[in-house]
């Protein structure tokens, strides 16, 4: 089952901790000794800049699929994610020159972090908090990775099918492994996403997740509807999951979704957004007769945003969510940070998954 970290930065002592939970991370997904240290250190920044100019914050890191997938077997990055209610900053690329700094924004560390990191993506609104993406893939060299890219429209993203998507995931009360977990693969120009919530929390639903996602590699190539017909199938045993499930026909330009649970989902249509239904049920365990398969257009203006039920349920999609285009994982750890608060206290695993089109003006 993958580990997911979540460290909470409150005082200097876990600025360590999120350097030594990068490292773990590292050695999960297979980095060398150089890479492992770039990753240490744009943690290290990360965290330092928390305290330093939002009184804290908090930490997520992941070992998960890249934003753009090859049609073929695709390395795992760590991905280093950076969360705050802070003040925000007026002026993220200026904040990302190297030696800027202030007392009332983030910005020493972010030129290194930039460079360090395959992809660096940085979203950040006045009087809401800033949230920071990187991701460090074996193998790629520190400094010419040539994916990064800065500001609120920053993304780290190759043109691939014409679809990205990137998640956050943050486990129960800081737990060792979480009960949700997405996934995504590339078949031809299908791309296909799932979200699982094992049910309830802790190992045996992290149990139930894994196995969804290891079972979508040998079925993304059918559609939705029938993938879940084998997850069903590839459950039976553990105790269960809600689980979603979204593919993107690039060449077709649609949009197909099933999904069985209480797993959300909203796409963005235009100007408005629409929710996605799922059918009542557990995959493994209780499986509805039919299971109805939404199909869509897919233009250069939807997104998706699937969710486990740790998201509040009066949650609702900011109209400007994705817009300009920005990071997939950027977009879901915005997503959750503008629907939590200390009022609104986690009750489960949470994650959020996000498909989103590949900007017109990337190569």
């Amino acid at each position: 089952m993958p580990r997911v970290w979540e460290v909470p930065v409150r005082d200097s002592t876990r600025v360590r901790d999120a350097r030594v939970a990068a490292e773990e991370a590292a050695a999960v997904a297979g980095l060398d000794e150089r890479r492992t240290a770039a990753a240490a250190l744009v943690a290290t920044e990360l965290a330092t800049n928390l305290l330093k100019y939002a009184e804290g914050g908090t930490m997520l890191i992941d070992v998960v699929d890249p934003p753009v997938l090859p049609d073929g077997p695709a390395a795992r990055s760590v991905q280093i994610a950076a969360v705050d209610h802070g003040p925000g900053m007026p002026d993220v690329p200026t904040a990302l020159r190297d030696g800027y700094t202030t007392t009332r924004s983030l910005g020493a560390g972010l030129g290194t972090c930039r460079r360090l990191s395959d992809d660096f993506a940085v979203h950040s609104a006045p009087g809401r908090g800033t949230v920071a993406v990187a991701r460090l893939s074996p193998g790629s060299p520190s400094g010419t990775a040539g994916r990064a890219a800065a500001g609120p429209g920053g993304s780290g993203a190759w043109r691939a099918a014409g679809v990205r998507a990137g998640g956050v995931n943050i486990p129960y009360a800081s737990a060792t492994h979480s009960g949700d977990a997405w996934a995504w693969h590339r078949h031809g120009d299908r791309c296909t996403l799932l979200l699982a919530d094992g049910l309830g929390h802790g190992t045996e639903a992290a149990r139930a997740s894994t196995a969804a996602v290891e079972a979508l590699r040998r079925w993304a190539h059918l559609p939705p509807a029938e993938i879940l017909g084998r997850l069903h199938e590839a459950l039976a045993g553990t105790r269960g999951a809600a689980v979603a499930v979204a593919q993107v026909d690039g060449r077709a330009e649609r949009l197909r979704f099933a999904g069985i649970g209480n797993v959300g989902a909203r796409l963005r249509e235009g100007d408005r957004w629409r929710a996605l239904l799922s059918r009542p049920g557990i995959v493994g365990v209780h499986r509805p007769g039919r299971v109805r398969e939404d199909d869509l257009p897919w233009t250069a203006d939807s997104l998706l945003i699937l969710h486990s039920d740790g998201l509040t349920s009066r949650w609702s999609p900011s109209p400007d969510a994705g817009r300009p285009a920005t990071d997939p994982a950027v977009t879901a750890a915005v997503t959750i940070r503008d629907a939590s608060s200390s009022a609104l206290p986690v009750r489960d695993d949470t994650a959020v998954a996000v498909l989103a089109p590949d900007p017109p003006d990337r190569p």
